[in-house]
């Protein structure tokens, strides 16, 4: 089976339509499927839902297809540092499915696992638990929420082999593992596809039996908040 393409875009021929809901890995600018992001804007593809962890920031991640319209709706943790995903959310044009940052991770992996829904103690009592089913534990109180079976999923890791196992670089891993195992189809973008067998089995954070396309390409490092202090007279 084929598993490496030329290009983001080849990558998605097939694959992208309208409507469809993706999982995206990522987490603020670190990790982010950059380049299959950028292919999915230059497609055109509209009625997107987007479940990842944050939408990036206003020229970048999914910040670009919030600039074009592309996203109807989010399932995410946090919002910040995108002044266009404000704007829509309060004027009506985005619809929004908070989540807390544990439940969206729990969700995707559940997705993964084939696990349809599964009990959680976070968010009884507030509003993330309004119009969902609670039952009692052990004398506690958990509300059910729902695993995420997405149509599509993009992440972005370190290093692959022809197989599709991946190795993702420190923090980059976040929520690209369980965001790669819920998809129907996984694509991942590299910097590097090393020949088979070179990776230890141990390094190995996703299976290649996830992957069902990989890419090569450069990627930018961005810092989200560059923070320095001032320099001191000498």
């Amino acid at each position: 089976m084929k598993k490496i393409y030329a290009n983001a875009s080849d990558a998605l021929d097939g694959v992208l339509s309208d409507g469809m809901m993706i999982a995206a890995g990522g987490f603020g600018l670190c990790g982010i499927p950059e380049l299959l992001l950028e292919a999915i804007k230059d497609s055109g593809a509209q009625d997107l839902t987007f479940a990842s962890n944050n939408a990036g920031v206003d020229d970048f991640g999914i910040g670009i297809l919030l600039q074009t319209k592309q996203v109807k709706k989010m399932i995410s943790s946090y919002v910040g540092e995108n002044a266009e995903f404000m704007r829509q959310y309060l004027a009506g044009e985005l619809e929004l499915e908070f989540n807390p940052q544990g439940t969206l991770a729990e969700r995707m992996r559940a997705g993964g696992a084939g696990i349809p829904g599964f009990y959680t103690k976070t968010g009884v009592g507030t509003v993330i638990a309004e119009g969902k089913e609670h039952k009692d534990f052990n004398g506690e109180t958990y509300i059910l929420e729902e695993g995420i079976f997405a149509d599509l999923a993009i992440v972005k890791a370190w290093k692959a082999d022809d197989t599709g196992n991946l190795i993702f670089r420190k923090t980059a891993r976040n929520f690209n593992v369980p965001a790669a195992t819920c998809g129907k189809v996984c694509i991942a973008e590299v910097e590097e596809i090393v020949p088979r067998g070179s990776m230890d089995p141990d390094a190995i954070h996703l299976p290649g039996i996830y992957v069902h396309r990989i890419i090569q390409g450069d990627h930018e490092k961005r810092i989200e908040q560059r923070t320095t202090r001032k320099k001191e007279d000498a």
